[in-house]
């Protein structure tokens, strides 16, 4: 194994500085400012990026407008 293959700190941290992570704790600020949707696998298969959902919710928009 060569030292590109190994998961090591790199000697230019000190591992007592870096200190205990905190699980959760930017959970609240996240729960606040996400705008992250999770789609179901056959809607990914029909809608693979982000530009093609946010064309086809534009889309949904226009015409609900249109409609009233």
């Amino acid at each position: 194994m060569n030292n590109s293959d190994k998961d090591e700190l790199q000697p230019e941290y000190d591992i007592e500085k870096l200190g205990k992570g905190v699980r959760g704790k930017y959970y609240e600020r996240y729960q606040q400012g996400t705008n992250v949707v999770l789609i179901e696998p056959e809607l990914f298969q029909a809608f693979p990026s982000t530009k093609a959902v946010n064309d086809a919710l534009r889309e949904v928009l226009k015409n609900r407008n249109s409609a009233t």
